[in-house]
């Protein structure tokens, strides 16, 4: 095959798989000195070519891996603080629900159908946008979607009935739900494994502080200023955070990087046989649109990992929407406090979530030890650690909770019980997302949405039950039930510690690694 660009080589015959789990990952993981790989195939036309696979080469540049740490990190953080938003946003309407119930004359259900569509929209959106990212590249997904949400945040502020407020919430939580997933995938591309533990924990704590603090800031701001300004806050942040990440992220996802790259070498070069295992194996675009979009289902219904997992940050997720509803029944309907004063009692949560954050670095020194002791190649298993005795925490939290909610007991007891709470979230949160990460590397924003899918979801549909479940079952009972709950979900991370290698070795999309504890033992050592 010539190489001066008259005839371009087809595609191989074989390729009828585009998935970047059967792709040559080396292409996209291992830098080389010559910034290629060579490919021998054979074309639809019968022909031996020898594709030329574009690669990184040896402290590229161009490799987000091998950007400095300081740029790095301040990708993280603009990633994660547009988490922080989203999630803010998804609570920081809860104080001025009594306003719009008022000023729509609509029922309380109804108008808690603001928080549950929005959270809906966290489910669906992932399902379709963490695949395209896969496709299309991360920065155009971040860019797209929350530039439309910021749009649709307008509207919300300007209703003149509940149809356009409920309409566009839904829509804005459709669009605001890409951050959530595809910062998983963001900080795979950027951090080395063993590099990730302390950024995923920043990322980590964005879903949960953003919910804390929502209340807070609401709660005062809807007493002086209306539940509009609840909307016009959102549209500040996002405006603004919004600005930074299109200006100074730029993409993170290799392939997207090399496909780019190899683009630019045929232009210049001719020479058509420079190309990445994506381009080569590519189907047509709505037929590799549906098999990306499926992913995230055959992940969250085909990998018991996959499941399990996501039932427990399903857990986890609704209690934190649960804490919307039960914090102004106890606190509100209970003592009678004002609903500034109320969000008040959030911030031993978000002081939890800050604790626990700032342990981090402690949890991946402790990783990082274990990462030399495997020669750097630990299991995935060994991200569930601190999972394994931070689960323990949410249970007694909400015990605490429950038992010194009576109105007569003291305000300061269900305020502390949210402590326990929030210090446990990102402990297991973050060995969730690691885990998750390390065993599906190349699926690793798929098996997110699958995540986020189910918890979504979850949480979403918890704002509608709660206040039923506390005014029945009283404020007790109800949280206990939610203690036992969270209790039996312990089990999770023990149950894939122990056997987690053997259910690997099983799975048609998990890496390959040390598949049986005798395997690990022998990496150990």
């Amino acid at each position: 095959m010539a190489s001066n660009g008259s005839q371009k080589p087809t595609p191989p015959e074989t390729s009828d798989v585009l998935e970047t789990h059967n792709a040559n990952l080396k292409e996209y993981t291992e830098e080389t000195t010559t910034g290629e790989i060579i490919k021998p195939a054979i074309s639809n036309a019968g022909e031996k070519v020898k594709y030329k696979l574009v690669t990184f080469t040896i402290d590229d540049p161009g490799n987000p891996k091998n950007w400095s740490k300081a740029f790095k990190w301040w990708c993280t953080l603009v990633i994660a603080v547009m988490c922080f938003i989203v999630a803010f946003s998804s609570s920081v309407i809860t104080a001025g629900i009594d306003g719009v119930q008022r000023e729509f004359d609509v029922s309380r259900s109804v108008a808690l159908l603001s928080i549950t569509l929005f959270v809906i929209g966290f489910g669906i959106g992932p399902m379709a946008f963490a695949p395209l990212s896969e496709v299309l590249g991360r920065k155009i997904i971040y860019v797209s979607t929350l530039g439309v949400s910021i749009i649709l945040i307008i509207p919300c502020a300007l209703a003149k009935n509940i149809e356009t407020l409920l309409v566009c919430r839904a829509l804005c939580g459709i669009a605001m739900s890409a951050p959530m997933t595809l910062v998983g995938g963001s900080l795979a591309d950027l951090w080395k494994n063993e590099e990730r533990g302390v950024p995923m924990a920043v990322f980590s704590a964005a879903p949960f502080l953003g919910p804390a603090i929502g209340p807070l800031v609401g709660g005062y701001l809807y007493m002086s200023h209306g539940w509009r300004w609840l909307y016009w806050i959102q549209l500040i942040l996002a405006g603004a955070v919004y600005l930074l990440l299109a200006i100074t992220v730029p993409e993170t996802y290799a392939p997207k990087i090399l496909t780019n790259r190899a683009k630019k070498l045929r232009k210049v070069t001719g020479d058509d046989l420079h190309v990445t295992e994506d381009e080569i194996e590519r189907r047509p675009f709505v037929e590799t649109l549906t098999v990306f979009v499926a992913r995230p289902f055959q992940l969250l219904f085909g990998e018991l990992i996959v499941f399990l997992i996501s039932v427990y940050m399903s857990v986890l997720y609704g209690l934190l929407y649960m804490f919307f509803i039960a914090y102004p029944i106890v606190y509100r309907e209970g003592k009678g406090w004002a609903p500034g004063v109320t969000g008040l009692m959030f911030i031993p949560m978000a002081v939890g979530v800050v604790l626990s954050a700032a342990c981090s670095p402690l949890i991946n020194k402790q990783y990082l030890t274990i990462h030399a002791k495997f020669k750097g190649n630990p299991p995935p298993e060994m991200r569930l650690i601190p999972m394994m005795w931070a689960c323990f925490l949410i249970p007694v939290g909400l015990f605490i909770f429950a038992w010194s909610s009576y109105p007569h007991v003291h305000w300061a007891g269900p305020m502390m019980g949210g402590f326990s709470v929030g210090f446990g979230f990102i402990f297991l949160y973050n060995s969730a997302n690691n885990y998750l990460v390390d065993t599906y590397q190349s699926q690793a924003a798929s098996a997110l949405a699958a995540k986020t899918f189910l918890r979504s979801f979850w949480g979403a549909v918890t704002v509608l039950f709660t206040s039923h479940m506390y005014h029945r079952m009283g404020y007790q009972w109800a949280s206990c039930f939610l203690a036992f709950l969270a209790l039996a979900c312990c089990a999770i991370p023990f149950l894939f510690y122990f056997f987690g290698p053997r259910i690997r070795k099983h799975s048609k999309f998990a890496t390959d690694g040390p598949t049986g504890l005798a395997d690990i033992e022998k990496n150990a050592h």
